[in-house]
């Protein structure tokens, strides 16, 4: 019988790729979605989709799955300072929803944590809501783990991008560039704009996600291309003016990537991010 997978936020940028990629592989694949930025555009036939908030999970998913991928988080730094009681509702009570299925279950964890962790030397772990939740939450996994002998691992995604990205107010960086070059618009970055990220295909981060599933065990599975680019840097790319906008608190300035554990179980980053810009702009 297909080994069955719970995949939440399977509507999203993310895990709609995984979904799919899953089902490609022949794995039986749950979606768990609040659609609070999940589309039915990126629902994937074979998938069976199930409606509702992560703390709800147990009664949503009565099944016993063989793995679990917790994508289904609040994932935006900057705007996690407006609205930080969204933030606490998605990270932390649908968290401890998903962590105590997994404990009901006993089957392994995969968790999406957050390069924010990292950045700046460790300080950018506690300058936003979305950050110091994220972080936390790493910890509260390890925990569970330990306290109930639970099988786990948590990656860390770093500025993903690629096919079926968003804009607006929870959108990232490279679909917000190519939507304003497409409507002839200057690009605007937040000051400085020297501050680094390194952009990652999503297709790499599914890659790296189903090995660190099949393989991966423990802390510190880094996701992410090592070639590091400004922010200004990948605005110059897109081509056109450019406008700089005040600093932002909870910009972190760098990233801080190790990738040594997802190396050693076969991962790396093989898509480039100027070969991506130059195919969406031609």
């Amino acid at each position: 019988m297909a080994k069955t997978v719970v995949v939440t936020g399977g509507a999203g940028f993310v895990g709609s790729r995984l979904c799919e990629r899953l089902v490609r592989e022949g794995y039986h694949v749950i979606s768990l979605d609040n659609y609070f930025t999940g589309t039915e555009e990126k629902h994937i036939d074979g998938v069976e989709y199930r409606v509702g908030h992560t703390k709800d999970i147990a009664k949503l998913v009565p099944e016993t799955p063989d793995l679990i991928y917790h994508l289904g988080e609040y994932a935006r730094v900057e705007q996690s300072l407006s609205e930080p009681q969204v933030v606490w509702d998605l990270n932390i009570a649908g968290t401890q929803g998903v962590l105590e299925f997994w404990r009901a279950k006993k089957c392994k964890l995969i968790y999406a944590g957050s390069s924010t962790k990292f950045g700046d030397g460790g300080l950018s772990r506690v300058a936003t809501p979305y950050a110091w939740t994220k972080a936390a939450n790493t910890e509260l996994v390890k925990n569970y783990a330990t306290w109930y002998g639970l099988p786990f691992a948590i990656t860390y995604f770093y500025n993903v991008y690629g096919p079926g990205e968003r804009a607006g107010k929870y959108g990232t960086v490279i679909e917000i560039f190519r939507q304003k070059k497409a409507a002839g618009e200057p690009i605007t970055i937040t000051a400085p704009g020297t501050q680094k990220r390194n952009f990652t295909h999503v297709d790499d981060i599914v890659d790296g996600l189903i090995l660190v599933g099949e393989k991966g065990e423990g802390e510190e599975f880094g996701l992410g291309s090592e070639e590091p680019y400004s922010i200004r840097e990948v605005a110059e790319m897109f081509g056109g003016p450019i406008e700089m906008r005040p600093e932002a608190a909870g910009n972190r300035m760098d990233s801080m990537l190790d990738i040594t554990k997802s190396r050693a179980i076969g991962w790396s980053a093989k898509k480039k991010l100027p070969e991506y810009i130059k195919s969406i702009l031609a």
